[in-house]
């Protein structure tokens, strides 16, 4: 058995999912017949059980529900990573996903927190809402006004 890194191997199922989280969005699985979304994705609905469902695009907005500051992992890619947040997550649209937590002091971690998708080598991952979009280093203060 060989470690990996990087996301999961795509297959004709999954493969919508990767493609969109590689050009930056979150895909969820909705269904048809009974109207609730889930994760990870599935042929069929974990609520109803039935097999109408379809792709739909995510908010990117979560909550921040548990978290786990991970010190110690030996596996590739992660050893490069330490220390770093494994997290559940609250999505908008319902589900929780299993993700990491990015740029964010580990203190300032809370409960309830807003979140916002974030891709990292084609892999969603959250961050904290009020972070930038796409940091640029510390900004420049602001004049004073008056």
């Amino acid at each position: 058995m060989s470690a990996r890194s990087g996301p999961p191997e795509a297959d004709a199922f999954t493969r919508p999912y990767w493609d969109a989280a590689a050009a930056g969005r979150l895909l969820l699985r909705h269904c048809e017949a009974c109207g609730r979304a889930h994760h990870y994705p599935r042929e069929f609905c974990p609520h109803c059980w039935s097999e109408d469902v379809r792709w739909r695009a995510a908010s990117g907005h979560a909550t921040l529900y548990t978290w786990s500051v991970v010190h110690r992992n030996d596996l590739p890619p992660f050893g490069d990573r330490v220390p770093y947040v494994a997290a559940v997550v609250d999505l908008a649209e319902g589900p929780r996903m299993m993700t990491e937590i990015v740029e964010c002091a580990h203190g300032a971690l809370r409960i309830g927190m807003e979140l916002r998708v974030a891709f990292r080598e084609a892999t969603p991952v959250f961050r904290p809402a009020a972070a930038p979009a796409h940091p640029q280093g510390p900004r420049a203060p602001r004049p004073p006004r008056g």
